[in-house]
């Protein structure tokens, strides 16, 4: 008898640390930036970026492979018609000049990181991850 129950607060005891262990667990992706872009006025090289999801503090990191490079930002609604896995940088252009505006992870989405307000001129370069 003391056994079973010995196993059973054991088992419960596995199961809560498994399901606690993949609830902090965060979801990346890597996204190929072909040009180099401003993020809060520096400049980030083209390459390769991967892009992570943190579901329990609601926000996303984007770090370059290749430079020491990192930022973080918190999560919003977004579009609910994405999928879950979809996952994309939004660029603004003016001329050669690419500035990041804003980063989709599912079916959330960052503010708007460029500052600027959205004008129908404006020019947008989406970057999907895998």
């Amino acid at each position: 008898m003391r056994s079973t129950l010995r196993s059973l607060v054991m088992a419960s005891a596995v199961l809560a640390g498994a399901a606690l262990a993949s609830h902090v667990a965060m979801a990346e992706s890597t996204v190929n930036v072909p040009f180099s872009f401003k993020v809060d006025g520096k400049i980030c090289p083209a390459g390769q970026y991967s892009v992570e999801r943190d579901s329990q503090h609601n926000t996303v990191i984007l770090r370059s492979k290749q430079a020491p490079i990192g930022y973080n930002w918190i999560l919003t609604t977004g579009d609910e018609n994405r999928a879950s896995t979809d996952v994309r940088l939004k660029f603004s252009q003016n001329d050669r000049d690419f500035t990041l505006q804003s980063v989709d992870y599912g079916r959330q989405s960052t503010h708007r990181l460029d500052g600027a307000k959205h004008t129908s001129r404006d020019l947008e370069r989406i970057v999907q991850g895998q």
